[in-house]
């Protein structure tokens, strides 16, 4: 099939995520052929730098030969089998494997397939918990602004982008949400690298005054991706941590976008020394090749379920391809590349890139601010620099953008006015060069244009 096909039966058959499907009449969808390394190839053959991991699971570059050796190993014993009543040897080693690298106590896995489903995995966990330990008063979760936890009605229950919110409204289901860190904007006139979190006495004091119906609070560890890549300290996360402790209310970390190094460490929390109560994981668990996602949790939780048939204290949700093999034995295979090929311990030269790149784009006229953290960075584009004012969303200027970068060679899809990078973790230094030149040239197009 070429590539006229391709986009032709596109365009008349499929519904794209995440998008108005009437853009495509002015820029149709590029149908990828294969890819290698950082780069996706399209069925024309042109090459795109995959800026964005596509979509952030892509952990070290596509059509990797160890996790291609892991696929097709697995894939002559067994791709899938029931994971009620029955087990196998890459989940069984995949957990052993996530509970020695977890923080704090984490030493149980609950297998789900995407990251929304872990979200809801760790809600209803919490939830259950309370119910069936004497405290079935606490029914309610809490969430910051701007928070982004997937788009099942459970998981946008918690979320505040209200983007993706705002239509479900009359159906989810009711919580607290709380100002969160916006270290851009600060309203304290602080800054992240030298403040004590004192955006946090709106977390406080929701906690003090509702924590006996609070079962629990969940939070993107470090970075609010979907928000525009918000980075903020890691001594929000401490005081989150003592204050869920002080009022028995549990800690859950949303690490599907910031876990498997993408921070420079290898859980987001460990920036802080935290543990959370709940762990939820994706993404970036498989490199990038199945779906998969998890929520870690402590013998304490798992413990509140454990009992004689007839008390009815199972947790009862499941999925079809709960534990899949195949994805199992990927992420192992993840975790053995991390180990084995010091993948963090590289990080530092590309970490070093972004740096400096922060300095010169922070320069630009129209570059409010560019932050960092680990491997991942974001430039907000501002029409007015001194008093922080983006661009109208009507202009589209981050949609103009990612155009004219596809135009150079590189996938940069825009949250709004923000641009942002986060590619594979073993990215080559030459192409994260190409890529910031990249971006450079469409900052000062985009910038330029009425």
């Amino acid at each position: 099939m070429n590539y006229e096909e391709i986009v032709r039966l596109d365009r008349r058959h499929v519904w794209h995520p995440c998008t108005q499907e009437k853009d495509h009449e002015a820029l149709p969808p590029i149908p990828i052929a294969r890819g290698e390394g950082s780069y996706l190839i399209t069925a024309r053959g042109e090459r795109i730098i995959d800026a964005v991991s596509s979509w952030w699971v892509n952990l070290f570059g596509h059509n990797h030969p160890r996790l291609n050796r892991a696929l097709l190993d697995q894939s002559q014993r067994i791709a899938h089998h029931i994971f009620a009543g029955f087990t196998h040897e890459p989940a069984v080693e995949l957990a052993r494997r996530l509970c020695e690298k977890a923080p704090g106590k984490l030493n149980r896995v609950f297998f789900a397939d995407n990251g929304s489903a872990a979200v809801e995995v760790a809600l209803k966990m919490s939830f259950q918990y309370w119910q069936q330990c004497g405290k079935p008063g606490k029914t309610r979760f809490v969430s910051i602004s701007e928070a982004y936890h997937g788009e099942t009605l459970g998981a946008l229950a918690v979320s505040g982008c209200e983007l993706y919110r705002q239509i479900y409204q009359p159906i989810l289901m009711q919580g607290f949400s709380v100002p969160g860190p916006d270290c851009y904007r600060c309203p304290y006139g602080l800054h992240r690298d030298h403040c004590a979190a004192e955006c946090f006495e709106h977390m406080e004091r929701t906690l003090a005054a509702h924590h006996e119906e609070i079962a629990a609070v969940i939070i993107e560890p470090l970075i609010q991706a979907a928000a525009g890549m918000r980075i903020y300290p890691p001594a929000y996360l401490k005081k989150l941590r003592a204050l869920c402790d002080s009022f028995e209310v549990h800690y859950i970390a949303d690490e599907i976008a910031v876990g498997f190094g993408r921070t420079g460490r290898f859980f987001a929390n460990e920036h802080a020394g935290t543990a959370p109560d709940i762990l939820c994981l994706s993404k970036g668990i498989t490199g990038g090749y199945l779906p998969l996602s998890v929520a870690l949790t402590t013998d304490e939780i798992y413990q509140g379920f454990y009992d004689d048939y007839p008390t009815l204290k199972a947790f009862l949700h499941s999925h079809s391809y709960t534990g899949n093999p195949l994805a199992c034995a990927l992420a192992v295979e993840v975790m053995k590349i991390f180990d084995e090929e010091d993948i963090l311990g590289g990080l530092e030269p590309r970490m070093r890139m972004l740096e400096e790149a922060r300095r010169r784009f922070a320069a630009h006229p129209h570059v409010g601010e560019m932050r960092r953290c680990g491997l991942v960075a974001a430039i907000e584009m501002v029409e007015n620099k001194e008093e922080k004012r983006g661009y109208p969303w009507q202009q589209r200027r981050g949609y103009r953008f990612y155009q004219k970068a596809l135009e150079r060679g590189a996938l940069l899809r825009p949250l709004g006015n923000v641009i942002y990078f986060m590619p594979p973790l073993n990215i080559p230094e030459d192409v994260l060069t190409r890529l910031l030149d990249i971006a450079w040239d469409c900052l000062e197009e985009i910038t330029r244009e009425d």
